[in-house]
């Protein structure tokens, strides 16, 4: 895999009002993180409703950006939704057939979080074995529960040679710093999660950002990426909407997409509450204030 420096959304997905995938709003929306500048695109994710969507439409949402995407960037996409080593290995080279460049591992599915880190590695270890050659990624995903990797188990799998990709969110600078240090000579890019310490981590050594603000102002965290010596200004101000960011996500970063003048409509299958008026009302003065953020 091509490891490219810069911002990898974490993508939407889009739906009708029938609460069916939009697939050709998708496409738009790929385009979209592309015109801003997006260096990668990782599909299926937290962000994609992956937990609320089909097996047949995760493929279908893959499928659709790789498509889109033509080899332009590389795409990365989850292959562990749960079930046996088995059946999430079979279900990852089906992943893999569609053309991503990495599939990504979710870390909290193959183990329950009161198991040991061997245990977990022994398992990670039957799933390399079922799925010989395919490049993967690792991301910390904080659903159902969150679970940290730790530096001896990064090390192990980055000695696989396989281990390419890896999604941090365990917003520690200190445990991002010994990571990028422990991926030295490999073919490895960590993508940090956490905005409240963007600028330090990509002046540490971190290969980009992948975190929730970009489906609100991609253009600001392919900036940020650009130049972090010069994103303080960014990351203050990501940093001050972080809490209203976070409010019912993924409808308020539609919201926002929307106001903006991306054709996006507010459907989403998670149960994340109801973008009330206040919200609104704050999600407004937000856009007002972007607008400002680089005059």
């Amino acid at each position: 895999m091509n490891i490219p420096k810069g911002f990898i959304p974490v993508m939407l997905t889009p739906f009708t009002p029938e609460m069916a995938v939009n697939v050709p709003c998708l496409r738009q929306l790929t385009e979209f993180y592309l015109d801003n500048g997006a260096v990668g695109l990782f599909a299926n994710c937290l962000s994609s409703e992956m937990y609320e969507l089909s097996s047949a439409e995760r493929l279908l949402v893959i499928d659709t950006v790789v498509k889109q995407a033509a080899g332009r960037v590389p795409v990365v996409a989850t292959g562990t939704l749960g079930g046996s080593i088995e059946e999430m290995a079979e279900f990852s080279k089906q992943v893999y057939a569609l053309g991503v460049d990495a599939v990504i591992i979710l870390n909290n599915q193959f183990v329950s979080a009161e198991e040991s880190d061997a245990e977990f590695l022994a398992r990670v270890h039957a799933w390399l074995a079922l799925t010989p050659g395919i490049p993967f990624g690792i991301y910390e995903c904080p659903v159902p529960y969150k679970r940290l990797i730790s530096l001896p188990v990064l090390e192990d799998l980055l000695a696989t040679g396989r281990l390419c990709y890896h999604k941090d969110t365990s917003l520690s600078l200190t445990d991002v710093q010994a990571k990028i240090n422990a991926g030295k000579g490999h073919v490895f890019g960590l993508y940090d999660a956490y905005i409240e310490h963007a600028t330090a981590s990509l002046q540490a050594g971190s290969m980009g950002l992948s975190c929730i603000q970009g489906n609100f102002f991609p253009d600001l965290i392919v900036e940020l990426c650009r130049a972090p010596e010069q994103g303080n200004h960014i990351q203050k101000f990501m940093c001050k909407h972080m809490q209203l960011m976070h409010d019912v996500y993924p409808i308020s970063a539609k919201y926002v997409l929307a106001n903006m003048g991306f054709p996006i409509g507010l459907e989403t299958r998670r149960l994340v509450g109801e973008l009330t008026p206040e919200i609104r009302s704050k999600l407004d003065k937000l856009i007002e204030e972007r607008k400002n953020l680089l005059d």
